[in-house]
């Protein structure tokens, strides 16, 4: 019999045998409390327990065997994990060498990169020297003739202050023979008022041909108190002689008015005379051609019904206070009543190389010199205001 079967006649034996206790039948008591004792003996035999004991011994061994499987189950998904995690990790690896690869390879190229614009950069600084310094040397010509008549005034006294002193000493040697004292101390008097004279023209004189240098020297950037209103005066004369030196039928009017309150201010000398000849010869040359070109005044009768045309150029100098955020600081104004610079060419006339003179008569390099030396150099500005055919308005502002 089954076991499950044994079982049950087990309990119905145990349940009969309690039924017929109560009811006092000792009989059938007895039979069934055998058969019960019999088949628990049968059920609980030593054979059975073993038998038992080897299907809890099996369970256990499933159970486990099951444990170990699933132990080996978590280890491999624990080692595909720890393979997945480490092929990330390569591959994040070798994307950041090969990222730092490129970054090199990418910094190299912008490293060579960056030398080629270093040597483009030196060789067009190189370039615009040159450019600066050929201009310089071309104005220079222009200036000769100017330089000439202005050094000939000093020359002359000079000159002159020698033959007159030439001629005392001779006057005195004579008195003091005849033992006129009184009168030899008045011709020494004399002789010593001419040597101061001389003295006198002949620091004009180098001051004139030191200022030549200078202009034909490239600029040391060096900048150095400068007496502003002295500096615009020679160079205004020294351009208005020279375009008279080149053009015998050339003739201006030039006005100054000088705010004697400015002082000497910090700049380079020679690069701010460049820039005021630069403006005065634009400025000449333009009144000289509205004069080539302007009608004669049309005369009737008692008066005349227009104006005859005076070529001027102005030049100004003033003080400019601090204002708002602005320091203080100083305008030089270039102004004249020439052809003036048309509207549609005025944003081009700082651009190198441009010009509205004809062919040969200018390198379209003054202007755009001149702009540079100012902004970048000085930390200036350069203003313009004009109006065709009638006049033209430069102003120069520079910080103090």
């Amino acid at each position: 019999l089954s076991h499950g079967y044994q079982l049950n006649a087990m309990r119905a034996s145990s349940l009969l045998t309690q039924t017929y206790e109560s009811q006092n039948n000792t009989d059938s008591t007895l039979k069934y409390m055998k058969i019960m004792l019999a088949i628990k003996d049968s059920v609980f035999s030593q054979a059975k327990m073993q038998q038992f004991q080897l299907i809890a011994f099996d369970e256990q061994q499933r159970q486990q065997q099951l444990k170990a499987t699933e132990e080996r189950y978590q280890n491999t998904i624990k080692q595909y994990a720890l393979m997945t995690a480490l092929a990330i990790f390569l591959l994040l690896a070798f994307i950041l060498y090969r990222n730092n690869q490129q970054k090199q390879k990418a910094n190299a190229l912008l490293q060579q990169q960056k030398e080629k614009v270093e040597q483009t950069l030196t060789k067009l600084n190189a370039t615009q020297a040159q450019l600066i310094h050929s201009e310089k040397m071309a104005s220079l010509g222009e200036l000769t003739a100017g330089i000439a008549h202005e050094i000939q005034n000093p020359l002359n006294f000079v000159n002159n202050f020698s033959d007159v002193n030439k001629e005392l000493l001779t006057e005195l040697k004579d008195e003091a023979d005849k033992g006129n004292i009184d009168e030899v101390k008045a011709i020494a008097n004399d002789v010593i008022d001419n040597e101061e004279k001389i003295n006198h023209h002949g620091k004009r004189a180098d001051a004139i041909v030191k200022g030549m240098l200078q202009h034909s020297q490239t600029s040391s950037g060096k900048k150095e108190p400068t007496d502003i209103n002295a500096l615009a005066d020679e160079y205004l004369r020294l351009s208005y002689y020279g375009l008279r030196a080149k053009d015998k039928d050339f003739n201006a009017d030039f006005k100054t008015n000088f705010d004697e309150s400015i002082g000497k201010i910090e700049v380079v000398p020679q690069d701010i005379g460049r820039v005021l000849l630069n403006l005065y010869n634009n400025a000449f040359y333009s009144v000289n051609e509205k004069k080539k070109t302007a009608s004669p005044p049309f005369k009737g009768g008692i008066e005349s019904f227009q104006k005859e045309y005076e070529p001027t150029v102005t030049v100004t100098t003033s003080f400019n206070p601090p204002s708002g955020d602005k320091g203080a600081g100083i305008s030089i104004s270039v102004k004249d009543n020439g052809v003036g610079i048309p509207q549609k060419v005025l944003d081009k006339i700082y651009q190198p190389f441009f010009t509205t003179k004809p062919t040969g008569q200018g390198t379209g390099l003054g202007l755009s010199l001149s702009y540079d030396i100012v902004t970048k150099g000085h930390g200036g500005e350069l203003k313009v205001d004009t109006k065709e055919k009638e006049y033209t308005h430069f102003t120069i502002n520079l910080p103090i």
